[in-house]
């Protein structure tokens, strides 16, 4: 930083003139990733294993678009249930009610303590465990009778598997969220005449959505890319499973594998944008830094009173 002479006559100081301070060791870093990023992709692209000619082939194939289809079906289908079920547990394990506590701490310790492809594995076999279904008072008269291993829903319990597994983890999460919220909030509310209802969709859940909502962003990236262990099941119409079927005829895993990997970050991609305007909205005020929507509103602001005054 240069400081300027004081001028001799008691006039006003020249302008400081500040030197930005800079860093080296960012420019040499940039510069080794950018070569290594290079070299890489230029080994990609001449690399004939990647068979790039059937990866054009297959891109946009019928099949795999038709497994995008069933993934994006997956993972939606079984986040609402992981959603509305972990909203249930939550309130359980926050109720002052024990059976309901100690029944929702049961529920997270089993599907949290096994792994997600095993419980997948056990729903691929639940025609085995449980052959038949009846619907009616028990040991007396039923009503309805479903024969499970006649049903051809392998679809349906792959949604259930995965819903239920994340419901677990949905559960935590919500229940972090509403935790987080300060008593005080939900005694104003009251105070101010509220009722439980209102008190949790003014005050509660807004300021608790900061919080649940990047975890549960994060929870469907990853319940889309689980869907991939739903051959566990055994489901294999879903994008990953179309890929490997298709790679067990031409025998190219290679370029099927980059198919698969080139739409799951696609729709990833699709999915973290959403995501970040979700935290963007409601995360406002909640920091002090101004957006540069509210800052060109300050300065409106601040013009429009100068031009009053003068």
């Amino acid at each position: 930083m240069t400081v300027p002479d004081k001028p001799a006559g008691g006039g006003a100081a020249a302008p400081i003139k500040a030197v930005p301070l800079r860093h080296p060791g960012q420019w040499v870093a940039a510069a080794v990733i950018f070569v290594l990023a290079a070299l890489f992709i230029y080994g990609a692209a001449t690399n004939g294993a990647y068979r790039w000619g059937t990866y054009r082939q297959y891109l946009f194939d019928t099949r795999i678009l038709s497994g995008v289809g069933y993934t994006l079906a997956l993972t939606v289908l079984a986040m609402v249930i992981a959603v509305v079920l972990g909203v249930l547990l939550a309130v359980m394990r926050l109720s002052p009610n024990r059976v309901l506590r100690y029944s929702s701490w049961t529920y997270l310790w089993i599907f949290r303590g096994t792994p997600v492809y095993v419980q997948l594995v056990f729903w691929g076999l639940f025609g085995s465990i449980y052959k038949r279904i009846d619907i009616g008072i028990p040991f007396t008269v039923q009503f309805a009778h479903f024969d499970i291993q006649s049903l051809n829903a392998a679809f349906l319990f792959a949604v259930i598997g995965l819903g239920l597994n994340e419901a677990a983890y949905m559960s935590e999460i919500v229940r972090a969220g509403v935790s987080s919220v300060g008593e005080g909030q939900t005694e104003a509310s009251v105070a101010l005449g509220m009722s439980w209802s209102l008190t949790m969709r003014r005050t509660v859940l807004p300021q608790a959505m900061r919080v649940i909502i990047p975890p549960t962003g994060n929870e469907v990236i990853s319940m889309l890319k689980t869907t991939s262990l739903v051959a566990a099941v055994p489901f294999s119409l879903e994008l990953y499973g179309r890929s490997r079927d298709i790679s067990g005829v031409n025998f190219q895993p290679i370029p099927m594998l980059m198919v698969a990997s080139t739409w799951y970050l696609a729709v990833t991609s699709v999915l973290m944008i959403g995501q970040y305007y979700l935290e963007r909205y409601y995360s406002r005020g909640a920091s002090r830094q101004l957006s540069a929507r509210q800052l060109e509103a300050l300065a409106a602001a601040v013009d429009t009173t100068t031009d009053k005054k003068v």
